[in-house]
């Protein structure tokens, strides 16, 4: 399981990602071993610990409060939030849409700096508060070091570089100037994408200086930016090759749709070992209610086969997981990003005609691409022939 659920916050889903323990004890690891015993000396090993563990603790708190300030304003904007999910560098919001007009992509971008800012504000408050009632010096350094912290997320989340705040909001002035959202986004991306080469080149050097620490950890971030902002720009040129493109001309033919009372044994032997296919919807009258896949059948034993049905190793489905044949590719996309299946099935006319997931839009992407190598290849053939 890659992530799981840990709570609901003000009607929102909040997840973990594995990879966010990742990140976590390597906070905990250079607050414990680092931070802490720089700015306070003479605490024991335990003592510093525990200033580590709730100096991390905060920290992802502060981390969780930005992305909600992202969701309630984007949700008070018209756009349905799923849920935030928390994962090796921060977090992220989880929309079925973009945003609308640049006006609502600014403002969504730039609640998340603003509200880093606040609790920087907050925390320095209470630290001058703790000063006066003559709280530990340690909770009065942790509190300070922690504000530091969000302020400097503020800034840095303020770089033109897309997918960071500011290169959101770098992204919806270009939007509004030139009226593309795709050109914006292009270009957004670029500058995320140089941002996190000038901070991993950064950090090489101060890690050469002798700033280990602070330099390996401008590393990891910009090549974390610098990923993010790839990962953007092929899901841009993806949605650009895709466009008026219908889902029946991407999707994989299916054949009969599989009863979910079909015991595995008949699955198996009456369906899978004549097909072709190794993906089926699951169907329990008229409606579809799953997918159930070759794979699948590795859950169970085989000696359970004849007593087990289908539904009990079928992934179920949600409507939001079924398209029509003449839907345009790029919603479908969209759709497929926010399924947790990763993939959705194609009705046309009232039955299941075909399924779509990421391995149907990859082939169907590197077809696309190397046509458009070899018409650019024969352009200047033609020129020459003419």
């Amino acid at each position: 399981m890659r992530d799981f659920r840990l709570a609901h916050v003000l009607g929102f889903e909040i997840r973990i990602d594995a990879s966010w323990f990742v990140i976590f004890f390597l906070v905990l690891w250079s607050f414990t071993v680092a931070v802490f015993p720089s700015r306070v000396s003479g605490l024991g090993g335990g003592v510093y610990f525990a200033l580590g563990l709730a100096g991390s603790l905060l920290f992802f708190a502060t981390l969780l409060a930005h992305e909600l300030a992202h969701s309630v304003v984007a949700r008070a904007k018209g756009i349905a939030v799923e849920g935030i999910t928390l994962f090796v560098f921060g977090g992220v919001a989880r929309t079925r849409s973009e945003a609308r007009s640049p006006g609502d992509e600014f403002v969504i971008a730039g609640v998340g700096p603003l509200a880093s800012v606040l609790i920087a504000l907050a925390l320095f408050g209470l630290a001058v508060a703790g000063q006066q009632l003559g709280l530990s010096i340690a909770v009065i350094v942790l509190l300070e070091y922690i504000a530091l912290l969000n302020l400097a997320l503020a800034i840095f989340n303020l770089l033109p570089g897309f997918p960071l705040d500011g290169g959101r909001m770098f992204r919806a002035v270009l939007w509004k100037m030139t009226g593309s959202m795709r050109r914006a986004t292009r270009i957004a991306t670029m500058g995320g994408r140089w941002i996190g080469y000038a901070l991993m080149g950064l950090g090489a050097l101060s890690a050469l200086r002798g700033a280990v620490v602070g330099g390996l950890w401008l590393v990891l971030i910009g090549w974390f930016l610098r990923n993010a902002a790839v990962s953007t720009e092929r899901e841009q040129m993806a949605n650009e090759l895709l466009e008026g493109v219908r889902a029946d001309q991407i999707m994989t033919e299916t054949p009969v749709a599989v009863p979910a009372e079909l015991s595995l044994e008949r699955f198996f032997e009456e369906i899978v070992r004549p097909s072709r296919f190794n993906v089926f919807p699951a169907v329990s009258g008229e409606t579809v209610v799953g997918v159930v896949s070759v794979k699948s059948l590795e859950t169970v034993s085989r000696d359970r086969w004849p007593a087990a049905q289908v539904r009990e190793v079928m992934t179920p489905l949600s409507a939001e997981e079924i398209v029509q044949a003449e839907d345009p590719m790029p919603a479908v996309l969209d759709r497929i990003r926010a399924s947790a299946s990763h993939q959705v099935l194609v009705r046309d006319r009232g039955r299941i005609a075909g399924i779509i997931t990421p391995r149907e839009i990859a082939t169907w992407l590197e077809h696309a691409r190397q046509l458009e190598i070899l018409e650019r290849r024969a352009q200047p053939a033609k020129g020459k022939g003419a």
